[in-house]
């Protein structure tokens, strides 16, 4: 009884954690010019803002336990590890 409560627990603080790091990946995409997106050769502004602006509600709704979850996580990682530092290094030029 007192694991599954435990576990429960973290799962809420996971989903809390990944709500907070997608909403930070949102607010991000939004302040770069689109120019930026199109200099680094990913996707468009308006792509990475529409996909990382679906992923808040799932994240609120669903949480990271879902295969909606784990997909928009799994978008939120390529945007933060791949797509912001390519448009932060144009940025500095």
């Amino acid at each position: 009884m007192f694991l599954t409560g435990l576990t429960n627990d973290l799962w809420s603080l996971l989903s809390l954690v990944v709500l907070a790091v997608t909403i930070f990946a949102l607010v991000t995409a939004i302040t770069f010019p689109a120019e930026a997106y199109e200099a680094a050769g990913k996707l468009s502004k308006l792509a990475w803002v529409a996909i990382l602006a679906l992923a808040v509600p799932v994240m609120f709704l669903f949480g990271v336990r879902s295969l909606f979850g784990i997909g928009f996580v799994i978008a939120v990682l390529v945007y933060l590890v791949d797509v912001r530092p390519a448009i932060r290094g144009l940025r500095r030029r």
